[in-house]
């Protein structure tokens, strides 16, 4: 089963799309498998991370600009490179095993989608594999 959603969002962040997941899995009545979510832009990503403490999300955005700030000698014409970069890092997709029809997600984890060139309406898919 592939779902596909839409997400507005801001110039930059973290935005949980966890529970979208999970009514995804529940949808697909899958009981035992393996759930993709993949996000098909080049300046955004999906990530897992925690989510208890939102100064997480904020410090992940900090070390991330740190690491790759806008740098003048960018030759990319859109001037996003930084959000490019960023998108490589944090990568496009996860796969989280399902079990027992559900997430097979640590206590403390949930899913993101992660902007870093925005605000955009931006699309994130899930495929839900029975196994």
């Amino acid at each position: 089963m592939l779902r596909r959603f839409t997400i507005e969002t801001g110039r930059e962040g973290f935005y949980s799309i966890t529970k979208q997941v999970e009514t995804a899995l529940m949808e697909s009545g899958t009981r035992e498998g393996l759930c993709v979510v993949f996000c098909p832009h080049t300046t955004a990503g999906v990530a897992i991370n925690e989510n208890a403490d939102p100064d997480v999300k904020t410090d992940l955005l900090l070390g991330l600009n740190k690491a790759f700030p806008d740098r003048a000698e960018f030759r990319h014409a859109e001037g996003n490179s930084s959000a490019h970069l960023k998108a490589s890092c944090v990568g496009s997709s996860a796969s989280i095993p399902v079990s027992q029809g559900k997430l097979l997600l640590g206590v403390w984890q949930g899913i993101y989608f992660c902007e870093f060139d925005g605000p955009r309406s931006r699309t994130f898919f899930v495929q839900v594999l029975s196994g």
